[in-house]
C-alpha cells in the first residue's frame, strides 16, 4: 500500500476516485436514496479538486482510499467497500494527523460505524447539527482530537 498526495488529477485517477467514493457511500450511508447517491455524484469531483490536500492509498496502481483536507479539518475520508477494515482509513487519517495536523471534521450521524472509527482515532463529538451543509434532514457531529 502507498500514499501519495495528488497535486493535479488525471482522467482515470478522477474515475477511479468517483468510483471509490460511490463503492464507499454505497456501503456505509443507508440513510440516502441510490437517487440522492447519484445526485451527489455529479458534485463530487468539485469537492475533490476543492480540497487543500488530496491523498490517496494506491495498490497495483488503483486507488483503494481517499483523504482530503483543509487546513486543519479533514474534509473526506472514503475506503472501497471491498477494502474495509483492512487498515486504509487508519494510515489514512494517521498521517492527516501526523502530517497535516487533523483535528476536526463532520460526520454524519446516521453513519454510526464512521463515528466509531473516528471516536477510536481520538476524536470526539463537540456539537450536533440537525441537517447538513446543503440544508438535508441528515444530523451532522462535528468531532474535534483531544490529546
Amino acid at each position: 500500500m502507498q500514499i501519495k498526495e495528488l497535486s493535479t488529477i488525471t482522467d482515470q485517477e478522477m474515475d477511479q476516485l468517483v468510483n471509490v467514493w460511490e463503492s464507499a457511500v454505497t456501503a456505509t450511508h443507508h440513510f440516502l436514496t441510490k437517487k440522492e447517491i447519484q445526485t451527489i455524484k455529479q458534485y463530487v469531483p468539485q469537492a475533490f479538486r476543492g480540497v487543500d490536500h488530496l491523498l490517496v492509498a494506491t495498490q497495483d496502481n488503483q486507488i483503494k482510499g481517499l483523504m482530503g483536507i483543509n487546513g486543519m479539518k479533514l474534509e473526506m475520508l472514503f475506503v472501497d467497500s471491498g477494502e474495509r477494515g483492512c487498515g486504509i482509513g487508519t494510515k489514512l487519517l494517521s498521517l492527516g494527523i501526523d502530517k497535516y495536523h487533523v483535528n476536526e471534521l463532520a460526520v454524519n450521524e446516521q453513519n454510526p460505524a464512521a463515528r466509531g472509527f473516528y471516536e477510536h482515532m481520538g476524536f470526539k463529538v463537540v456539537s450536533r447539527s440537525p441537517i447538513d451543509d446543503q440544508g438535508n434532514p441528515y444530523p451532522i457531529l462535528k468531532m474535534n482530537r483531544v490529546d
